[in-house]
This record gives C-alpha cells, sequence and structure tokens, in this order.
C-alpha cells in the first residue's frame, strides 16, 4: 500500500515520532491515522519498558502555580542525561506533570508506594460494603475497588488530565520513547492555600 507525505507528515506532527516509523506504523494501520498513532503508541510503550532499568539521576524540579494563586506544585524529574533535561521536550513533560498534580491532588506516585497497611484497611472496607454478594462475586467486587482507589490516589495510574484516552504512566512512556532515555517521577510536594 502506498502512503502519501501529507499523511506521513500528519502523523509525525501529532506525535512528534520520526518520519521512518510513521510511514512503517501507517502501513501497518492501512492509512488509518488514528490506528497508526494506537501502533505508535504501543511500540513507545513496549520501547519505555526497556528503559526502565536504566538509572536516571539527571533532571529537573518543575514548577506549577495554578490561576489565582491557590495551589502549587514542585515536582522532581529525572532522565538519564543533563541533554535531555534541557530539552523543550522534557521541560514540557515536566510542567504538565505538575499541572496534572495541581489538578487531581495523588497521594502516591504509584501503587507500590501504598503500603500494606493502607491496602490491608481498603480491603476491609470493601469487604464490609460487599457482604450480602455472593460470596464468589465479593473477591472481584473487592480488587475492583482497590484498583479504582489506585487509579485515583496514585499519580501513574490517573487519568491523565490533558488526554483522558491516556493514563500518566502512558503519557510518561509516550514521552520515553521520543526522548529515548528512562524517565522516573522521583518525588513531589502540592501546596494548597489554608490547607
Amino acid at each position: 500500500m502506498g502512503i502519501n507525505a501529507d499523511l506521513v507528515k500528519k502523523l509525525r506532527e501529532a506525535t512528534g515520532i520520526g518520519i521512518m516509523d510513521c510511514k512503517a506504523a501507517l502501513i501497518e494501520a492501512d492509512g488509518d491515522l488514528e490506528k497508526a498513532t494506537n501502533v505508535l503508541r504501543k511500540k513507545g510503550l513496549a520501547s519505555a519498558k526497556k528503559r526502565t532499568g536504566r538509572q536516571a539521576l539527571e533532571g529537573i524540579i518543575a514548577s506549577y502555580i495554578h490561576h489565582g494563586d491557590k495551589i502549587g506544585v514542585l515536582v522532581e524529574i529525572n532522565c538519564e542525561t543533563d541533554f535531555v533535561a534541557r530539552t523543550d521536550e522534557f521541560k514540557d513533560l515536566s510542567r504538565n506533570i505538575a499541572m496534572h498534580i495541581a489538578a487531581t491532588n495523588p497521594s502516591y506516585i504509584s501503587k507500590e508506594d501504598v503500603s500494606c497497611d493502607v491496602i490491608e484497611k481498603e480491603r476491609d472496607i470493601y469487604s464490609e460494603q460487599s457482604k450480602g454478594k455472593p460470596e464468589h462475586a465479593i473477591e472481584k467486587i473487592v480488587n475492583g475497588k482497590l484498583e479504582k482507589f489506585f487509579a485515583q490516589f496514585c499519580l501513574l495510574q490517573q487519568t491523565f488530565i490533558k488526554d483522558s484516552k491516556m493514563s500518566v504512566s502512558e503519557y510518561v512512556a509516550s514521552k520515553v520513547a521520543k526522548l529515548g532515555e528512562n524517565v522516573k517521577i522521583r518525588r513531589f510536594t502540592r501546596y494548597q492555600l489554608g490547607g
């Protein structure tokens, strides 16, 4: 199938991925832009997973002050090299994460950061709420509610505020694919006036 240059250009502008990768994704998706975007996202997630073991000791501390000066966020985001930390792409990622934190007020970076005590407490609450349901369904109900808890309170599991089709984790992975380096959200602090 012949893919025209305009289609490749559109996909490249939308994703920031290289021309040859965009062309290959369009060929795989039979010229469908939306499908090609999903192909690139999946490949980006796969390449991002390969990079997760690499050390990320450089980076920046980004800040965001919400309109009205009532909410502020500081977030440390690390990458592998100082070169990448100075790029506009990395700074944009950092600002978007800070803005997301201001909007959603997560308590943890990932579900791995939630203590066993908190998880057990939530499990007990959900089990109590599920009393009277069939025994075989209770475990599924409890696990489902626990996943909703993670999606509400864990930054990486939250739905990204600028694109409801992806989680924050998927957003970071898409940037890892573009930057070519491991990226790690190390820590954050959210301030709210009077809170």
